[in-house]
Order: structure tokens, then C-alpha cells, then sequence
């Protein structure tokens, strides 16, 4: 089993008071990672909230049927807790009436059960993601090297754990992953009233990583309006599907205050959307699936290392952009994606010299350097 970084992070938090919220994609490895933690010699109750007996339970329960239920266990998980009724009230009874018991919740998707416990468990709760294998993961399992060498393959297939592990089976694997959990925690949700208009917008997404997006053009392209383009893009986001990268605006008056980019969380989820899984050597996109990788193991990285940023990109009026940057501490930092090694690199001199901060290269040969960054290690 390849380690996963947020289980350092969730082991040291399980000696508090607090809850813990795991939220995460289906089969990015959330049951398998708690699995891990807890020895077969531990005190652990498992329920899965996907067993209407363990729904049941939980419908009238008091903190005295709860202290019986949890008598002698040090741990308690509740796995696919969005299926249980008004849960966040339930975890908020467990951690105010029996506070010897470390408690974990996982669930599919935040709209379902981050929604659900933010109010009620205010204060007494860490959250937590999990997402699709990281980069620094694989390379702490085979090595740098190896998984350097891996890289093509990663940016065509992605790195959900079954997908790494699958080897000829990837692109079988990708098709029933993305129908499946796109299907199932998105389409069949009561909200969603015209399920192919959010597959064409997934389309219309996947075709324009790397690039601004307007709402209004996505509306026209996909025949939805506005409105429910926002709704739709807001609700692939609270499923793991694609995040909203918003642009750096501080000084000048020609930079664009108001534009975003989306990306996916994982390129195989992107390029089976498109049914595209041409080799890198033969596509014409390798410059935004490189840059759509980067930008979303940035982002997988810095949660998983709990690194408070800000994470924008940088253009004006008159086309001069940065890729991305990041702010932390006070000190801004801009990144410019090539996939090649070669390729020609200018750095931005207007955005340098308004915000007095460097623009860095990353490409194939450095890219560890912006993956795991020597001051975090």
C-alpha cells in the first residue's frame, strides 16, 4: 500500500478533542488510509453509515446509548457519514458527552457532509481531504527518480490509486471511475435537472484548463444560462471534480481583478471526459495538462503539509501573465510551466517589478523543486 501524507497529519491530531473530517472523492483510498492508522490490536468501532441498521441507530440516539454503544473503545469511525440523518448534531453528542473517544468521519463529498457539521460542530472539528495520489507520495514509495520517469504517464492517466496501481487496465479503470462517481455524487442529485448539459459543461471544462473562463460563454456553449453554469461549477467543486484558481490583482490598473481558471483535480478524470489518452509526445495539449498537474499537486501538496497560502495566476489587458503565484507570509512568488526544459523562459519584468517578487521556472528536469519544496521537507 503506498503511504499516504494526511495520515502523519490525522495521527497527530487524534489525541485532541476535536473531530475529524475526512472528505474526499469515492475511491481516492479514504477507508483504506484510516485502515492503516489503527492496529487490529486497537480499541476501534467501526460503522459504516451505508448500513440502515447503522442509520437507524443513530436516528433517536442519546449520550447514554451512545457511552453504552462506545463502552471500551477508544476509537470511533464513521465512514460514508453523509448518509446518516442530521449528522452533524450526532457528532456534536459524541464529542461534547463522551470526550475520552477520538472521532473520525469520512465522507464522499463536501456538499453532503461538510455542509452538514460545519455549524454544529463550530470549534470542534479539524477537516481534512483526501485527494488522488501525490506526487511526493509516489516518490517517497519508489523513489524520485522512478516516479520522475513516470511523470508522461501521470499526465495522461492521472493518479487515483487503483489507476497507479492498474497498469493495463488504466483506461478501463478512468471510464467506470468518471461515470461512477460523477454519475452517482453529481447527476442523481435532485438539484441537477439536465444531467447531459452538466456532462457537455465537464467537456467544455476539460478543453479549457490552462485558460480563462466565462460563465457566459460556457452557458452559451453548453445551452444553460448563467446562473446555472455557477451552480453546476460550484457543485463540481464541492465534489472533488475541478477547483477555481481566481487571478492576482493588488496594483496596476491594467490587471485582470475578476478572471479565474479551472482545473481538475485529476488529469485521468480530465482526459477520459474528453476520451482522450493519446501519449504525451502525440497530443497537442500537453502544455495544459502539464500545467493543470502542477498547479493541482501544488495545491495537494500545501494541504497536506497544512502551508497557508494564497494560490492565484497573473495577466493583463495586454496578455502578460504569470502562471501561477503564491502567497505566504508576506512574500509572493510567481511560476511560469514549460513542459520542456528547453523551451524559451521570459520572465514577466511588470509583475517583478510591481510586487518586487522572482518568476520561477518549472519544467520536467526542476519540477521537484516546486513539488516539494526544500523549506518544507
Amino acid at each position: 500500500m503506498i503511504p499516504r501524507e494526511l495520515g502523519k497529519v490525522i495521527r497527530r491530531k487524534l489525541d485532541g478533542s476535536k473531530a475529524i473530517i475526512l472528505l474526499g472523492a469515492r475511491q481516492t483510498g479514504k477507508t483504506t488510509l484510516l485502515k492503516s492508522l489503527f492496529p487490529e490490536t486497537e480499541s476501534l468501532l467501526w460503522l459504516n453509515g451505508d448500513e440502515w441498521d447503522v442509520q437507524r441507530l443513530f436516528e433517536q440516539v442519546t449520550s447514554s446509548r451512545l457511552k453504552s454503544l462506545f463502552a471500551g473503545k477508544r476509537t470511533v469511525v464513521i465512514d460514508e457519514a453523509q448518509r446518516i440523518a442530521d449528522i452533524g448534531s450526532r457528532l456534536k453528542l459524541i464529542t461534547d458527552q463522551i470526550p475520552g473517544v477520538r472521532l473520525i468521519a469520512t465522507g464522499s463529498s463536501a456538499f453532503e457532509l461538510a455542509n452538514r457539521v460545519n455549524e454544529p460542530l463550530t470549534g470542534r472539528k479539524w477537516e481534512y481531504h483526501l485527494f488522488p495520489v501525490s506526487f511526493g507520495e509516489m516518490a517517497a514509495y519508489h523513489g524520485l527518480l522512478e516516479e520522475k520517469r513516470l511523470i508522461p504517464q501521470r499526465l495522461v492517466y492521472g493518479c487515483y490509486p487503483e489507476v497507479v496501481a492498474s497498469g493495463e487496465n488504466a483506461k478501463a479503470l478512468l471510464k467506470q471511475l468518471s461515470e461512477s462517481y460523477l454519475y452517482k455524487d453529481i447527476l442523481t442529485w435532485e438539484r441537477v435537472k439536465k444531467p447531459d448539459r452538466l456532462v457537455k459543461l465537464l467537456q467544455a471544462l476539460a478543453y479549457q484548463i490552462g485558460s480563462q473562463v466565462s460563465m457566459q460563454e460556457l452557458g452559451e456553449v453548453c445551452g444553460i444560462d448563467r446562473k446555472t453554469v455557477e451552480k453546476y461549477v460550484t457543485l463540481l467543486e464541492q465534489t472533488y471534480v475541478v477547483f477555481r484558481l481566481p487571478s492576482f490583482s493588488r496594483n496596476l490598473r491594467n490587471e485582470l481583478k475578476s478572471s479565474q481558471k479551472i482545473y481538475f483535480y485529476d488529469n485521468g478524470i480530465r482526459n477520459a471526459l474528453i476520451a482522450n489518452f493519446a501519449p504525451i509526445e502525440n497530443r497537442a495539449d500537453t502544455g495544459a495538462l502539464w500545467e493543470n498537474w502542477l498547479v493541482s499537486q501544488r495545491l495537494i501538496m500545501n494541504h497536506y503539509r497544512e502551508r497557508w497560502v494564497n494560490s492565484r495566476f497573473w495577466r493583463t489587458a495586454q496578455q502578460q501573465e504569470v502562471d501561477y503565484v503564491e502567497e505566504a507570509d508576506g512574500r509572493i512568488t510567481g511560476y511560469e510551466f514549460k513542459w520542456n526544459p528547453n523551451a524559451k523562459f521570459r520572465r514577466c519584468r511588470t509583475f517583478q517589478e510591481a510586487y518586487q517578487a522572482p518568476v520561477l521556472p518549472v519544467h520536467y528536469e526542476n519540477c521537484e523543486e516546486f513539488l516539494l519544496p526544500a523549506d518544507e521537507e
